[in-house]
């Protein structure tokens, strides 16, 4: 059953841009780099983009924090 994983892997970037606003730009951003990256890495452009989205998504909630903290 290789479509159970495939949803899976499709659900948790959409719930990441859903998350907030601030999700979607990490997601996006670092979806658009992992894609490109993963594409010169033997065609792996979707898993690219997928670990870029969470990546991303994690780089700028951790920038919030440290940006509400300073204030």
């Amino acid at each position: 059953m290789r479509v159970v994983p495939a949803a899976l892997a499709l659900a948790v970037p959409a719930r990441l841009i859903v998350a907030s606003p601030l999700g979607a730009k990490g997601c996006l951003r670092g979806a658009l780099v992992g894609g490109v990256a993963g594409h010169y890495a033997h065609h792996h452009a979707v898993a690219g983009a997928m670990a870029g989205c969470v990546a991303g998504h994690m780089y700028y909630k951790h920038k919030a924090r440290q940006a509400a903290q300073h204030h």
